[in-house]
């Protein structure tokens, strides 16, 4: 676990990167920083404001803010099962090497929404770092309830893909996680 935290730490405190995303993947992004932190976004709005992006989105939502019915959406090669202890995913990729970029997408992501108050790793997500890993953390939504960020790069269909991902963790997973 302290490895997992200097990596998260260190990336949180890294300089600005130089390596630029191309201008579709800036979109992409975009995005992400967009929808994915809105307890409103629902399946078809994903699908609408994310996947004409031309990324890859794997969504789900069981406990929606708005009275729409609990959803599933996988656009992607790679569907995976609901993560225990969560309740709400917004997995986006595209291909393409960018993880620092998407770490930094996603911390000013987060900033922007005034979500800044770290809250320890679950144990759901303790070994949810991959090799291509640049951010793994996780934050406190509100009092009540947390989520994971996770940034990097993974094998993709095509090659490597660039990936950000946000899940909202149950509110009993949540109060366990703030102990």
């Amino acid at each position: 676990m302290p490895l997992l935290r200097s990596l998260v730490v260190a990336t949180m405190m890294a300089a600005p990167v130089t390596a630029s995303a191309q201008a579709g993947d800036d979109t992409i992004f975009a995005a992400f920083a967009a929808n994915c932190l809105s307890p409103y976004l629902t399946a078809d709005q994903a699908v609408d404001r994310i996947g004409r992006t031309g990324a890859r989105l794997d969504y789900y939502d069981r406990a929606p803010a708005s009275d729409v019915a609990p959803s599933q959406v996988a656009r992607g090669t790679d569907q995976r099962p609901v993560t225990p202890g969560t309740d709400r995913r917004c997995d986006v990729a595209f291909d393409g090497d960018h993880g620092m970029a998407a770490a930094e997408a996603a911390i000013r992501t987060l900033a922007s929404e005034g979500i800044r108050t770290l809250a320890p790793l679950p144990e759901t997500h303790a070994a949810a770092a991959l090799p291509g890993t640049t951010l793994l953390a996780a934050r406190a939504l509100n009092p009540a309830r947390v989520a994971v960020v996770h940034t990097g790069t993974r094998p993709g269909p095509t090659g490597p893909e660039t990936f950000l991902s946000v899940e909202r963790l149950t509110p009993d997973a949540s109060r366990e996680a703030m102990k």
